[in-house]
């Protein structure tokens, strides 16, 4: 261990292997002592520097984006070669340990991430980018900001709700593959201690649990510090992993043969029926590939593509062959563990450690995808709010959130605990990756159709190539159901509720709450005729739609009988895209009588800060002071009697979710001894 930390640490030094996600100073809190005269030079400063920030490709040392990339994107498909090819051979594929069996296992392999990897996700899926970010929301949200006219389409009806519904199972499916990931891949790696000595074997379980623990735990640290060892850790590992392979490659070098596509089709007209269950092992080999698409936003499309070609594909087929020629030699003697048993004496404990170390970080970059995407959701409204830590001050995407991070965390150790093997939970872990899959290739032809304007004869046909593999993966896992794979599905069918329940709901409130607002023009237009006191001071009322007087604001005058002498109507707005220009970030609009109408606009990636927004207000003009400031928000107790279109059990699982989601007053960061909260009943 002391060798790989050296190596590491010379790499890090070599390559300035920092962090080279999108930096960003977060924007300092304004001073809430500051007269209004002086006001203008405490907004000057950070308003200037948000001038110009736009969501766009990262920029920087190509070799230094690569390297850093290879720790966050390709740890979890760099690990799968643990397991890969002894699940293949696992007894229950009853596959007979033969020349014809090993070469056609190898050749699956080979043109799997050939297809799957090489052609689908580098050549195509990362074209489809939202501003340079990739994943599941960012596609749905392209879909939704971007769809141009095409021949024969409409937008309304199944049409329209279809994409949303594939992006939601989407992203529920990438939740499932977060719970297994750190499971399978520390529990594999431990594993090599039963080849090690079988008088360590009663301790793999305690130790993957201890290993799973420690690894959440400290999720709250944030990955800055050990983030920079991510990438020239995980090229030890890929150097480690290819080079473990290259002997018995030497040693049987007809093992190379095994790339031509007709030992393949040699391996199914041997084994029939049977043959194609095993598909549902071979597609292991592939799991983190949707994690290329996933990150791009921090890294670019360069670097992935780059990394892939020239270390991660190269080294991972060197292995892959390397087990290949190992059986065709030992046989069943080799069968237990294939990738330990590419090295013998001395080498087998390094490897252990070089493996859990790699398996850490393939787990680390899945939590942290994890986190991202639940960002992404709850700021387009698929999810509640909840707390999120911002753990850098120096890069946008590292964040925690302390209840995904302990569902996770249960979930992973409750799984170790149940299948106790990694074997088990490989039957699990197929249905993740062949789900999304499927899922990606239908949203990149909606894509390709409706925002690309592509015909329909060249998109299909692309379609056609990628549901062929992906549904021929998918149909072979579903034979793995009942032995595991229903947690899986499980997983995905409650997150998938969550978010379509809370969606559903809040869509409901909107429409019961639009009963109880007036046109914004026209409230003003009543003050003349209403002549209401007005005390000194500034209020702000939070707005869900634009151009309409909230009804927290309607529940103010109605009950108080007075208005402050100015009013701003403040809606926040969360766009189809993954961040706003700043240029674009607000406007204010100032009407008669005092009203102020402000609209601040952020990305599905951004926090929304009522610090920043008030700097944004000053820069336009706006003459505020900020000790004087008062918030008013609604809050809403739910009644389920109504007789809106949601089943009885939806409401009450909305309303539940309404009671835990984060009060706005700490999600928009307001001043809590500036807000003023007025209850109401609301019924559903």
């Amino acid at each position: 261990m002391l060798v790989i930390r050296k190596i590491a640490q010379s790499l890090t030094r070599y390559f300035g292997a920092r962090n080279f996600l999108v930096d960003a100073e977060p924007l300092r809190k304004l001073p809430q002592n500051i007269p209004p005269r002086d006001q203008e030079r405490a907004w000057q400063e950070p308003l200037q520097e948000q001038k110009g920030r736009s969501a766009k490709a990262p920029n920087g040392n190509l070799p230094k984006l690569t390297l850093t990339a290879l720790g966050v994107v390709f740890g979890d498909i760099g690990t799968s070669p643990l397991y890969a090819i002894r699940e293949c051979f696992h007894p229950a594929h009853q596959l007979a340990l033969n020349a014809v069996n090993i070469y056609g296992i190898l050749s699956l392999v080979f043109w799997a991430l050939m297809l799957v990897v090489t052609f689908k996700y580098l050549f195509f899926i990362l074209r489809a980018d939202n501003r340079s970010e990739g994943g599941t929301m960012a596609m749905l949200s392209l879909l939704q900001s971007k769809r141009r006219k095409v021949p024969g389409y409409s937008s309304s009806g199944w049409k329209k709700t279809t994409p949303i519904l594939l992006g939601l199972l989407g992203a529920a499916l990438v939740y499932g593959d977060g719970v297994i990931t750190p499971a399978i891949s520390v529990l594999s790696a431990i594993e090599g201690l039963n080849i090690a000595t079988p008088f360590l074997a009663p301790a793999v379980v305690p130790l993957t649990v201890v290993v799973l623990l420690v690894l959440f735990a400290v999720q709250s640290r944030g990955t800055t510090h050990i983030g920079s060892i991510f990438g020239p850790a995980t090229l030890v590992w890929f150097l480690t992993i290819g080079a473990i392979g290259v002997p018995w490659i030497f040693r049987n070098p007809e093992i190379l043969l095994a790339i031509n596509p007709i030992y393949a089709v040699r391996f199914f007209s041997a084994n029939g029926f049977a043959g194609f269950f095993v598909l549902s092992a071979v597609i292991l080999c592939v799991t983190g590939a949707e994690a290329l698409y996933a990150d791009m936003g921090h890294f670019g499309k360069k670097p992935i593509r780059i990394g892939w070609l020239a270390l991660v594909f190269p080294a991972l087929l060197l292995n892959y062959f390397g087990q290949g020629a190992l059986l065709l030699e030992k046989g069943q003697a080799a069968l237990q563990n294939p990738f330990y048993g590419l090295v013998s004496g001395w080498m087998l404990l390094p490897l252990v450690g070089i493996a859990t170390v790699a398996t850490i970080i393939a787990s680390q970059a899945m939590i942290s995808g994890a986190y991202s995407l639940t960002q992404q959701a709850i700021q387009l409204g698929y999810l509640p709010r909840t707390h999120i830590d911002h753990t850098s001050s120096e890069t946008v995407g590292q964040i925690y959130i302390g209840q995904v991070n302990r569902f996770l965390m249960i979930g992973s150790i409750g799984l170790v605990l149940l299948f106790s093997n990694s074997s088990n939970l490989a039957a699990a872990y197929g249905i993740a990756v062949t789900g999304t899959m499927v899922v990606t290739s239908v949203l990149f032809f909606l894509v390709a159709r409706q925002v690309w304007s592509w015909k329909l004869l060249p998109a299909a046909a692309l379609l056609g190539v990628f549901l062929f593999v992906d549904v021929a993966f998918f149909t072979a896992n579903l034979s793995k159901i009942v032995h595991g794979g229903w947690v899986v599905i499980l997983i995905a069918a409650v997150v998938f509720t969550v978010m379509t329940t809370w969606k559903k709901g809040r869509e409901v409130l909107a429409g019961v709450m639009s009963t109880r607002s007036m046109p914004l023009e026209r409230f003003i237009a009543m003050i003349p005729r209403k002549r209401p006191p007005r005390v000194k001071g500034t209020a702000v009322f939070m707005s869900l739609t634009e151009g309409i007087a909230p009804p927290v604001l309607l529940h103010h005058f109605r009950h108080n009988r007075v208005l402050h002498e100015r009013v701003i109507v403040l809606t926040i707005a969360t766009r189809n895209e993954p961040l706003v220009d700043a240029n674009e970030r607000v406007t204010v609009k100032e009407f008669p009588h005092g009203f102020v109408k402000v609209k601040a606009r952020y990305g599905y990636m951004e926090n929304p800060d009522i610090s920043e927004i008030l700097i944004f207000c000053l820069g336009t003009g706006l003459e505020l002071d900020i000790t004087e400031l008062s918030f008013y928000l609604g809050r809403e107790s739910f009644l389920t009697t109504g007789d809106s279109r949601m089943a009885s059990w939806r409401k009450k699982l909305f309303v539940l979710l309404s009671r835990n989601a984060r009060p706005a007053t700490d999600y928009f960061g307001l001043p809590p001894d500036q807000v003023v909260e007025l209850g109401a009943q609301v019924v559903i």
